[in-house]
């Protein structure tokens, strides 16, 4: 059997080679604990007294600065990439907008997209909309009679 102190060392590598693959601070708080257990087992050889301190330090470190890890690396905000970057942009209807027929289309920042009227009205061709979500491939537009703030220009080729 392996002494104590060998498999502590062991339970830390692994939670440190699971940390760095998984980068979300998931298993930093057992490492710590697993290093305060091996630091124990030098010193003791009883194995639940050492269980005992893995626990307890890997309970206080996950309590103690998981709130301050979200609080400082959690929150990002959100950067719009690929299909949420046109929310909130300018197109052009290239084919009539109608609900019930089922059928519209849009170009935004040269793309064409499938588009439906946000409120159910009919949308001529040549309609300069604003897009307000994305639902599977189609996306929800309204007219848009002013540039409205923060509004982004991105008008498609016609």
């Amino acid at each position: 059997m392996w002494p104590l102190s060998i498999i502590w060392l062991i339970a830390f590598v692994v939670f440190l080679v699971a940390e760095a693959v998984t980068v979300g601070l998931v298993s930093i708080w057992f490492a710590a604990g697993a290093l305060c257990a091996l630091l124990t087992s030098l010193a003791v050889d009883n194995f639940w007294v050492q269980m005992a301190v893995f626990l307890a330090v890997s309970a206080a470190a996950l309590c103690a600065l998981r709130p301050l890890t979200r609080k400082y690396f959690g929150s990002r905000d959100h950067t719009a990439t690929n299909a949420d970057r046109v929310i909130g942009a300018r197109a052009v209807v290239t084919e009539e907008i109608d609900n019930l027929e089922g059928r519209g289309m849009v170009t935004v920042n040269g793309a064409r997209w499938t588009a439906r009227s946000a409120d159910g009205t009919v949308i001529p061709k040549d309609t300069r909309v604003t897009i307000l979500r994305i639902e599977g491939v189609k996306v929800f537009v309204r007219p848009a009679d002013s540039a409205a703030a923060g509004e982004k220009e991105a008008v498609g080729e016609l």
